[in-house]
């Protein structure tokens, strides 16, 4: 009897995902977290309104959802004024990445990102087979020109850079992007994940060209309208960029009770809102935080703040391992130098509450366990 006969590509990949889980974590400690405040979900929760629509959504979910996404779909197109066909709806940016990649990347093909970028999209690079091209970052921001020159450089596929940036919270202004867009190389497409965008000063978003077929933009009602576990999410671009998804997609992996609760959400901009000014509050208390216990938060444009712990990897590694003890969940960039930081979630009062008695003690216990060297 033989087992499962995987592809050559299958049997060469890790096995791996580029995320542990929250609930991973708490199964391992063998006790819940006291603050969840790792994985950029908006503890603020979504609009009463969509609550209520995805409830009475759950007695309808015998159904299959919509394909088309219609009601959505022409609700988006109002909201960004754009025809529907500059939108294509999926689960959540992760699984538009994927899509994507698939649409586009062949074993061997070149693909561009920085160095410490979104793991997820280097994942779904890798499972197709694509070889990743790697730039770092310029003071703790996505390197846009870096970015371009390697791609002109390797023939990319796909160059793929956030605006605003995770891990690190950083930003570009619309109309300087804007300009460094106009110098895409022939052949290649740009993902501009704009994931944080709601979140963002105002300017940040550069103006939409829906007409470029060389740019594809990725938002999703995951941050802001805090939605992360309903999964939706979707990509503005020219009707012959985006109609490739038509070819590979999952027609109904929209969920009813997902894609209600979207429209109701997009409905309500007066609750965006509130939630703008209560991430505000939350990225100032973090910041003070931070600077109590002598670390220096990093300017934010996200739903999560950036500290700079002062040292490197290991004492930052060091950081989040005793906040984890102390039942404090919190993540922290990958790649040096950029790992010198933890990432917080911005939290309700009393998440940052835990996390300002947490953090004094961790931060001695991290000293301790990882002197100065030198």
């Amino acid at each position: 009897m033989t087992g499962p006969r995987f592809t050559d590509l299958t049997r060469s990949l890790p096995d791996s995902v580029p995320f542990v889980g929250p609930e991973t974590q708490e199964r391992a400690r063998g006790a819940p977290f006291v603050a969840r405040l790792g994985a950029n979900e908006s503890v603020f929760g979504p609009s009463p309104r969509a609550i209520r629509a995805m409830e009475r959504a759950a007695a309808e979910c015998w159904m299959y959802g919509d394909p088309e996404n219609h009601d959505l779909r022409q609700a988006l197109a109002a909201h960004h004024a754009i025809a529907p066909e500059n939108l294509v709806i999926r689960e959540g940016i992760d699984g538009l990445l994927g899509y994507l990649v698939r649409l586009t990347v062949a074993p061997g093909d070149p693909v561009v990102t920085s160095d410490g970028g979104y793991p997820t999209f280097n994942y779904h690079v890798m499972g197709y087979g694509g070889q990743l091209h790697k730039v770092p970052f310029r003071g703790d921001h996505e390197d846009v020109d870096a970015l371009l020159a390697k791609g002109a450089e390797v023939g990319a596929k796909l160059i793929y850079l956030a605006n605003p940036d995770n891990p690190m919270g950083s930003w570009h202004d619309g109309a300087t992007l804007a300009g460094k867009l106009r110098c895409i190389p022939d052949g290649s497409l740009l993902i501009l994940d704009e994931a944080y965008i709601e979140l963002a000063p105002e300017g940040t978003a550069p103006p939409l060209d829906v007409g470029a077929p060389n740019v594809i933009r990725m938002r999703t009602f995951s941050k802001a309208y805090g939605m992360a576990g309903a999964r939706v999410g979707y990509a503005i671009g020219a009707p012959e960029t985006l109609a490739g998804f038509n070819k590979i997609r999952n027609h109904f992996a929209m969920a009813r009770i997902g894609q209600a609760g979207a429209l109701a959400a997009l409905h309500d901009q007066a609750y965006l809102r509130e939630v703008q000014a209560q991430v505000a509050a939350a990225r100032d208390r973090i910041g003070a935080i931070a600077r109590d216990n002598g670390l220096t938060p990093l300017p934010s444009a996200t739903n999560f703040v950036t500290i700079d712990c002062g040292r490197d990897g290991a004492f930052a590694r060091a950081v989040v391992a005793a906040l984890i003890e102390r039942g404090i969940f919190v993540r922290m960039p990958f790649v040096a130098p950029q790992d010198r930081a933890i990432r917080v979630s911005c939290g309700k009062p009393a998440d940052l509450d835990a996390f300002a008695a947490a953090l004094p003690e961790a931060l001695r216990t991290a000293r301790d366990q990882t002197p100065p060297t030198g």
